[in-house]
């Protein structure tokens, strides 16, 4: 399935992230901080330009080798790894996608230049029912005005525009939103607190909240009424990434048990040699294998112009089960030296993996989703 050039790829990207991205892991963890430091040389990298391309200045790959950046960085840190693939997959992708020339003219240099794009749609009472959208946008001559909030938007402190959703009419029985691109630092727009996450907490989150806030209609993504069409598509592409990140950080917890296990004596002997820790350590090999060549071939599929929302649904719930049980797993193989912070990263990969089974829609989302669509293709 791999070709020599992802191969070589993934090497690049795992010589920079042992050089730029893991050293910082710790510490942003233990500062709750956002790399700020890390932006630069990401998009020198390409990595927060993956989808854009060359005209805007995007150094453009394969669906493949993207799954293949964001595993990698997501094996070292996972806060990184979320801001890499919110900003491209659900800041960038939907801009690229649906956009005017107007609009990728003004946006994607500089998305490619190290600037973050953010994603809106989950509010306090619409996250898995979108169709709950509260924010509204009412249309005044040229432009929009828009009130509501959003929450836990990831990036959303640094962000320099958010791809938003706001209800455009008030017929209560009307579920259509609509998409825009909304610019920080315009009167209207502010930004909410920093939370206090259990995990990813070097990936800021906030809530973003817009008070008569002024759109130009030139803003306004696509045409009115498909925000939700807009927000479905861009999700299946952001599973991809989300699988690849719980993949991520799963190998970065088997790497992790692995060395602790050869390193550990215990009885006179490694306690790799124990056939329980070696049962542990080959579940997690193979069901870590196994997420990997569905990525892979849910990327191969999005590449080749196939249909993959059953596919992409299924990787990222397969993926992000897989990762909570290898940081469980390797917490239990690391005993009591797991659970605290410090050398070993596996109790912040355990903490960092549990957004992978929440965010872009849940697991028991995923299942509705993998249902509904072996359903349609019976029909057919």
């Amino acid at each position: 399935m791999l070709e020599k050039k992802h191969h070589e790829y993934r090497e690049k990207i795992r010589a920079f992230v042992k050089e730029k991205i893991e050293p910082l892991a710790l510490p942003i963890d233990l500062e709750q901080r956002f790399p700020h430091e890390s932006m630069k040389p990401l998009a020198d990298m390409g990595l927060l330009s993956v989808l854009i391309p060359e005209k805007y200045g995007g150094q453009p790959v394969d669906t493949i080798s993207y799954s293949i950046a964001v595993e990698e960085i997501s094996r070292a840190c996972g806060s990184t790894g979320i801001i890499v693939a919110a900003h491209n997959s659900l800041g960038t992708f939907p801009i690229l996608q649906f956009g005017t020339e107007a609009q990728h003219e003004k946006y994607l240099p500089r998305a490619a230049g190290g600037e973050l794009i953010a994603f809106g749609l989950t509010e306090a009472d619409a996250g898995s029912d979108a169709g709950g959208t509260r924010t509204m946008a009412v249309k005044k001559d040229d432009h929009w005005i828009v009130n509501g909030s959003k929450c836990w938007i990831t990036s959303a402190t640094v962000a320099f525009a958010t791809v938003a959703v706001a209800r455009t009419t008030d017929d209560p029985d009307d579920k259509r939103i609509t998409s825009f691109i909304f610019e920080n630092g315009v009167p209207g727009y502010s930004i909410g607190k920093k939370e206090n996450k259990i995990g990813l907490r070097g990936s800021d989150t906030a809530f973003l909240h817009f008070d008569d806030l002024k759109v130009p209609h030139g803003n306004m993504l696509g045409k009115e009424g498909e925000g939700f069409k807009q927000a479905l598509i861009t999700l299946d592409g952001g599973r991809i990434s989300i699988g690849a990140m719980a993949l991520g950080l799963a190998q970065g917890a088997l790497d992790c048990a692995v060395r602790y296990a050869a390193d550990r004596h215990q009885f006179g002997k490694p306690i790799a040699h124990n056939q329980a820790i070696q049962h542990k350590l080959a579940d997690m090999a193979t069901e870590i294998e196994a997420a990997r060549l569905m990525i892979y071939d849910c990327s191969r599929r999005k590449d080749s112009g196939e249909k993959f929302t059953r596919h992409s649904a299924m990787c990222k719930l397969f993926a992000s089960e897989v990762g909570r049980r290898a940081a469980e797993w390797a917490l239990d193989v690391l005993g009591g030296v797991g659970y605290y912070t410090g050398p070993h990263p596996v109790e912040r990969i355990w903490r960092d993996v549990k957004l992978c089974e929440i965010g872009e829609g849940t697991s028991e989302i995923q299942r509705l989703v993998i249902a509904r669509e072996m359903l349609k293709e019976l029909k057919n």
